[in-house]
């Protein structure tokens, strides 16, 4: 009867245990929150707005060295970058370098653009065949003044890309409207 009583006791689990178990379930769920980003970091932005900067230096570079104008047309969801061709005497697609194509933002995720402090309404062209930049990239490097915000739907998050003291393009981290 002895063992029956002792056996019987000894079979549940103690409380050290539970607590481990409480612990380690615990740390696992803390580990998938933070994995899923619900800490207010939005990846998909960020990697828009690092792309858009990279393009903005890369196209500045290539146009100084080929003494070439290039252009940015924004839309309302995406950019595209451009190149003057003198023969034609007009704006066109840059297809000699698939770096500067056409880009399409994701879904979600929209442009706002302000050139020379004076806000710009983003539609897409109506005729494909007259594209007019709104930010210009001279050869020399320089760029027309501009702030071009990439957005989350609602303005609840961006990024603004604009031009510091030294003419540089710099982003301006914005969350929930703030700088």
């Amino acid at each position: 009867m002895q063992r029956r009583c002792a056996h019987g006791a000894g079979a549940g689990f103690t409380l050290v245990e539970m607590l481990v178990v409480v612990l380690i379930i615990g740390v696992i769920s803390a580990g998938v929150l933070l994995s899923v980003s619900l800490t207010g970091r939005d990846r998909e932005l960020e990697k828009e707005s690092d792309r858009l900067l990279a393009l903005f230096t890369y196209a500045r570079e290539q146009a100084e060295l080929q003494t070439r104008e290039y252009g940015v047309l924004f839309q309302d969801d995406g950019y595209e970058f451009l190149t003057y061709d003198m023969r034609r005497a007009s704006w066109r697609s840059v297809f000699e370098d698939e770096a500067l194509g056409a880009r399409k933002l994701p879904d979600g995720l929209g442009v706002k653009l302000t050139v020379e402090a004076r806000p710009i309404v983003l539609t897409r062209p109506a005729d494909a065949k007259d594209k007019t930049p709104q930010v210009m990239i001279f050869s020399n490097g320089d760029l027309t003044s501009f702030a071009a915000t990439v957005e989350r739907d609602g303005g609840a998050r961006s990024v603004t890309l604009t031009q510091d003291d030294q003419g540089q393009v710099i982003e301006q981290p914005m969350v929930e409207g703030k700088p």
